[in-house]
């Protein structure tokens, strides 16, 4: 062969390089090239779609989500027909919420209401798409600062309400309906919480017409929730604080007469602290 005389020559001349391990180097390259090295093995080649999903469901409820996804997608590339594929494609969208990837469980809920509109099971994915956005625990970060839901972005809220009410609607007879009507209950109290927190936050700005008008969105809006009553002492103060006696008078009255005992008339909007105000 020409070729090691001339790595001899390249060694003498001082570059330290091994002729021997140069040409098991060229060899290897070779074989791998040729595709004659080994591959890795995959064990589950020939398992069957029962098994990969036995496999999965252990793991799932192991709750190790990351085993389970795999054991999934597998199932669902090898088995993409029959009852297996679409039971992974329900459990997928769980294991990757409290895997923590929520824009893809989403998805996977989407794209099994999209792909089984009749399927037995579709009342579960609209709930499970309302429990996804559902933030109703705020973790530790919550619970030591006192952070109120209703101060934070709205947008799951809404999004959350929105699938359960679908639900709800579709599916009255659903075994999942009675806790999602709970849980839009929690929502409608929250959102409506959130319009007079942002009509508080105009009021203390000096921004009385935004405060008004926010006030009369949750009122108009959300007439059965407890934020009622606050959204309406708002309004009495905003219309008092633009200089508008008739109306500020308008809005007492009608306050007085649905909350003749509210304490917001000898305590005013005192309030707990928000958990950006203790720093």
């Amino acid at each position: 062969m020409r070729s090691v005389p001339a790595l001899v020559k390249i060694r003498r001349q001082g570059l330290g390089v091994c002729p021997r391990m140069l040409v098991f180097s060229a060899l290897m390259f070779g074989l791998a090239a040729c595709g004659l090295l080994p591959a890795e093995i995959d064990t589950t080649a020939d398992w069957s779609a029962a098994r990969l999903y036995a496999e999965a469901k252990s793991a799932f409820d192991d709750r190790n989500w990351e085993e389970a996804l795999k054991y999934y997608q597998k199932l669902e590339s090898r088995y993409p027909y029959g009852r297996f594929a679409q039971q992974a494609q329900m459990e997928t969208a769980y294991a990757r919420w409290k895997d923590g990837d929520e824009a893809a469980a989403l998805a996977d809920c989407d794209r099994f209401i999209r792909l089984h509109p009749n399927h037995p099971s579709v009342d579960y994915m609209y709930y499970l798409k309302g429990l996804i956005t559902f933030n109703g625990d705020l973790g530790y970060m919550g619970y030591f600062s006192a952070q109120d839901q209703s101060e934070r972005d709205p947008k799951s809220a809404q999004e959350s309400f929105d699938a359960l009410r679908e639900l709800v609607t579709r599916f009255p007879d659903s075994k999942y309906t009675p806790d999602a009507q709970l849980r839009m209950n929690y929502l409608v109290n929250t959102l409506a919480a959130h319009e007079v927190h942002v009509a508080r936050y105009y009021l203390k700005r000096g921004a009385y017409l935004a405060a008004v008008n926010r006030s009369q969105y949750a009122i108009k809006t959300y007439p059965n929730t407890p934020a009622l009553e606050e959204a309406s002492y708002i309004l009495v103060l905003a219309y008092d604080k633009l200089g508008i006696p008739e109306l500020r008078d308008d809005a007492d009255r009608v306050m007085r007469l649905n909350f003749p005992d509210s304490r917001y008339y000898t305590q005013g909007l005192e309030r707990k602290k928000s958990w950006w105000e203790l720093f």
